[in-house]
């Protein structure tokens, strides 16, 4: 088989290879091609931005601060919104906690509870402990009078609903009262059966801090911190209008996904 023979290449001088080159180098670095690069540039930058910018609002929606804490919790692979419902449920439940739980050991000798009335009003904004000092007067005067005690424990806890300032959660527990004993039992105690309660908890974040606004039973009402018509030893808990939440009988099991 016959083989074509291979094209003359004119040898190319040492000069003419340097116009070449110059003329490679000038078509590269040319005004239309510096423009198009810088456009493809931009492009890619914005590109950048806006990815990272929706990567940013997606994971620190919820999340308090400006933009700086915002990045700087995305950058540390901290989730901003799962910390703050986490202060939510705290405050809520310690908040659930403090209220319903005194006695005795608190009175002071002018007959007022000053180290509980502290307890609480640590976790409350200053328009809520106004309404909250209005009431405790009742319960200092039973504990003072009929030596009650009362102590709370908390089953379960969500959150129902939260935004920058504001967020409501669903607490779920029991307390139990107790009185001196008498007769041959006048060295114990004498306890209540529990008393369930499932309330609505309002907070709002003042100055960088979630503090609780009120709090609502989840079913009925009459909600008051006046334990002066508490349950007698062994009388029906269910019935007793003083706890947060204690006129709603129903089982307090910890809040439903559709609630929270």
């Amino acid at each position: 088989m016959a083989v074509p023979p291979a094209p003359d290449v004119e040898p190319v001088s040492g000069e003419d290879a340097d116009q070449q080159h110059e003329s490679h180098d000038r078509s590269s670095t040319s005004p239309g091609f510096r423009l198009v690069l810088a456009v493809v540039l931009v492009l890619v930058l914005v590109g950048s931005l806006v990815s990272t910018g929706l990567l940013l609002a997606s994971r620190t929606s919820a999340a308090s601060g400006g933009l700086p804490g915002r990045v700087g919790a995305l950058l540390s692979g901290e989730n901003a919104v799962a910390a703050e419902r986490e202060a939510v449920l705290s405050v809520a439940t310690q908040f659930m906690l403090r209220v319903n739980t005194y006695g005795p050991e608190d009175l002071a000798e002018d007959g007022t509870m000053p180290d509980y009335r502290e307890r609480v009003g640590e976790l409350i904004t200053p328009a809520f402990r106004a309404d909250f000092e209005q009431q405790v007067g009742t319960a200092e005067l039973t504990v003072a009078q009929a030596q009650l005690g009362r102590q709370a424990e908390i089953y379960g806890a969500g959150v129902s609903g939260m935004d920058a300032d504001s967020a409501t959660a669903l607490v779920a527990g029991a307390f139990v009262n107790s009185y001196p004993g008498s007769g041959k039992r006048a060295d114990e105690r004498i306890e209540t059966d529990p008393a369930p309660f499932r309330v609505r908890v309002s907070l709002v974040k003042v100055s960088g801090e979630w503090l609780v606004d009120d709090f609502t039973p989840v079913t009925g009402s009459g909600v008051t911190l006046d334990p002066s018509e508490s349950p007698e030893p062994g009388a029906d808990p269910s019935t007793a209008p003083d706890a947060p939440g204690a006129d709603d009988p129903s089982p307090t099991a910890e809040p439903t996904e559709d609630e929270q």
